[in-house]
């Protein structure tokens, strides 16, 4: 099973849109989730369009339409391994003990809010994956995202990629 993980995506006030590449990467997926902030519900409207399956949640930075349509988190089990969804887990000092407390029925919990990747696995064994965002940089050379696989019941298969600058065609 094909994964999509994506976040702050921040469209139209970061981006006009979604790059082509991760629109790309969305038709391909089983399964594309959204850790929040999305901005606009245009967004939301053309990736449950386009995904086979979304999971997404809302983010500080969305509005009451998209809070209307989406939760604070989200959970979902998807060929036994289970995975959860937030926007926010606070500052990156102490994030691994707080997640294991907060999550602590998860095997993989996908978040956003820095726009900065984060890929580690807490003392629990908790997976924690933070796939930036495909529109702005900040604090981070690139724009990026990532995909996944789950296979055999396990997670796997984990990648970064990173987007050019959109001026680079």
């Amino acid at each position: 099973m094909r994964l999509l993980l994506t976040t702050d995506t921040h469209v139209p006030k970061r981006a006009r849109e979604l790059p082509a590449e991760l629109l790309a990467a969305a038709d391909r997926a089983d399964v594309v989730f959204h850790a929040g902030d999305w901005v606009d519900e245009g967004t939301l409207d053309l990736l449950e369009a386009r995904a086979r399956r979304l999971v997404g949640v809302f983010g500080n930075n969305d509005g009451p339409g998209l809070r209307a349509r989406l939760p604070e988190t989200a959970t979902v089990v998807l060929e036994g391994v289970r995975f959860a969804v937030v926007h926010e887990t606070g500052a990156a000092a102490g994030r691994e003990k707080r997640c294991d407390e907060r999550f602590p029925d998860a095997d993989v919990l996908v978040f956003g809010h820095s726009h900065i990747p984060w890929d580690t696995t807490t003392p629990t064994g908790l997976r924690l994956l933070n796939p930036g965002s495909p529109t702005d940089r900040r604090r981070q050379p690139h724009r990026t995202y990532m995909t996944a696989e789950v296979t055999g019941g396990r997670l796997t298969a984990v990648r970064l990629h990173r987007l050019p600058p959109p001026d680079a065609g």
